[in-house]
């Protein structure tokens, strides 16, 4: 995941070392750098930005200031030489508060926290994702540059190919750009991953023979990792 950062300090000195430091991190971009809080204000409305650094005494508006106009702000690490803001600024919910001049290793620590942040924001979101997609009754999928929905009551089985997945339902074949570790995160629950290549609409197995699981004219093998799993749900 790439996080896109911001840069807001009226030191050139200042940006400068958080410039630095962010060129030893893979997956962080930084996507401007603004001396003043007006600067700041155009370029986040021009970019999605995922990470602040922010300096709080600037011309204009504070720093803290421009935290509380915002909406729905980005994730923040307060950087300032004053140590009389921290109270308010973890009242504001910053992820971290460095004291001016602070080293990589202090940098980095913070920056694990964002990392934390991010990755529980994204296990939040992939739940909520789950939770709506099996409110719903159906999926959409792109085929042929079009994009079809595909009611799960259709859907028999699925079959990895690479990067794309084949839906086979009770009438028609799609073929479309996706990973079955993706369809995971969006299916309901009674679509089971029965091997590294297949997943099957439990309720439309017909008969399981050995290692094969027919379902109406189709064979679909289970995999040797998947086999204790699959089986649990075939006890009555």
């Amino acid at each position: 995941m790439e996080v896109k950062c911001l840069i807001i300090d009226d030191e050139p000195a200042a940006i400068r070392v958080v410039e630095s430091y962010l060129m030893n991190l893979e997956n962080f971009k930084l996507i401007a750098k603004c001396k003043s809080t007006t600067e700041a204000f155009k370029a986040l409305n021009e970019n999605e930005i995922d990470l602040l650094f922010l300096d709080i005494n600037m011309p204009g508006l504070s720093g803290l200031e421009l935290l509380k106009s915002l909406r729905e702000p980005p994730l923040a690490i307060i950087t300032t030489a004053y140590r009389e803001y921290a109270v308010e600024s973890f009242e504001l919910e910053v992820v971290d508060y460095l004291h001016k001049p602070f080293s990589f290793d202090r940098f980095f620590k913070a920056i694990q926290r964002v990392e934390e942040k991010l990755e529980n924001r994204k296990f939040i979101m992939s739940g909520e994702l789950k939770a709506s997609q099996q409110t719903k009754e159906y999926l959409f999928i792109k085929s042929d540059k079009k994009h079809y929905r595909i009611r799960y009551d259709d859907l028999l089985f699925i079959e990895s190919m690479g990067d794309y997945c084949k839906f086979i339902t009770k009438d028609k074949t799609y073929l479309s750009y996706i990973t079955l570790k993706k369809l995971l995160e969006i299916l309901p629950s009674n679509f089971i991953r029965v091997h590294k290549s297949f997943i099957v609409q439990f309720d439309k197995v017909d008969m399981v023979e050995g290692n094969v699981i027919k379902i109406q004219q189709s064979e679909v093998p289970i995999g040797y990792s998947y086999r204790k799993d699959f089986i649990k749900y075939l006890d009555p």
